[in-house]
């Protein structure tokens, strides 16, 4: 058994095919094959069920994959340590990002990072929360921004801002006059959300709950740029967080954009994770500071003139 047999399981579980997996290796399919074979005859167990179309992990297969992607990362995280002893800011960080985040912020903070960390290699993932822990948790990433709390003690969360959410309607709303709302204000409101799984939609949810609001029945959004769209063609109205409707993002003459005026108006909190054993979590308390830094301009409403 050695690391490289263990990175061919991992790749394996991974994508579920052989010839991906090889691919993904940078090896050939008959290569990645024999060496799982091979591992499968050193433990004496079979760990993939192999068919013409898919294979499947069996239930041991997948307890061996699990470990062998914890061994695979903790090497990695040596390999790192190792580089950064000799310049802590060179080297890679795989970034996890959520997608009603990442298009928004990521304009406001990317050229300070690549001035500021010349020798840095960010890899930006985007994928819904859920799916960016379970990264997180294995080692498939070493840091991601989500929206708080993260019920993990395994993770370290840095608080980085908080984002107020706006109210979006069409022009011809009985709302589209006014300026500010409170929150009492939508309570015969049904308020288009994203599909499950976006941790936008429990936000707006949580707000709905306190308002008294409900969703629309019969629509769920696939992104924030579909609901933008939904409210423009006067469909119903909608919550955006404050980023999204900052320039670079071009506003709709169609849509009209309310502020909160409650004392303790509705907002997510967004923080960056990692694991509170990363080898890297020293730089990674560094690399959080630019994001920290926006501009207190782009948390507050917009012109619409």
């Amino acid at each position: 058994m050695n690391l490289r047999d263990l990175k061919y399981l991992v790749a394996l579980a991974d994508h579920r095919h052989f010839g991906r997996a090889a691919a993904a290796c940078f090896v050939s399919q008959p290569t990645l094959s024999t060496q799982i074979r091979k591992l499968e005859d050193e433990l004496g167990v079979t760990l993939v069920e192999r068919s013409p179309r898919k294979i499947m992990l069996t239930p041991t297969g997948q307890q061996v994959a699990e470990r062998a992607r914890r061994i695979v990362g903790d090497v990695e995280q040596m390999k790192e340590v190792a580089r950064r002893s000799q310049d802590p800011e060179a080297g890679v960080v795989r970034l996890g990002l959520f997608p009603t985040l990442g298009p928004y912020l990521l304009p406001h903070v990317v050229p300070s990072i690549r001035r500021r960390f010349q020798q840095l290699e960010l890899l930006l993932i985007e994928d819904k929360s859920d799916q960016l822990l379970a990264r997180l948790r294995d080692g498939r990433l070493d840091a991601a921004l989500l929206a708080l709390p993260v019920h993990d003690e395994q993770m370290h969360a840095e608080p980085l801002f908080e984002e107020p959410f706006v109210l979006a309607v069409p022009e011809g709303h009985p709302l589209a006059a006014r300026t500010t709302i409170t929150l009492d204000a939508l309570a015969d409101q049904r308020l288009l959300l994203l599909e499950d799984g976006h941790c936008l939609r429990d936000q707006a949810l949580d707000v709905c709950h306190l308002a008294g609001a409900a969703e629309k029945s019969g629509f769920q959004g696939t992104s924030l740029e579909t609901l933008r769209q939904m409210v423009a063609a006067n469909v119903g109205v909608t919550l955006l967080p404050m980023l999204a409707v900052q320039p670079p993002v071009a506003q709709s003459p169609d849509i009209r954009l309310i502020g909160f005026a409650d004392p303790q108006p509705p907002s997510r909190r967004i923080a960056m994770v990692w694991r509170r054993s990363s080898a890297i979590a020293g730089f990674l308390q560094t690399l959080a500071q630019p994001f920290a830094a926006l501009p207190p301009a782009l948390l507050r409403m917009p012109s619409q003139d």
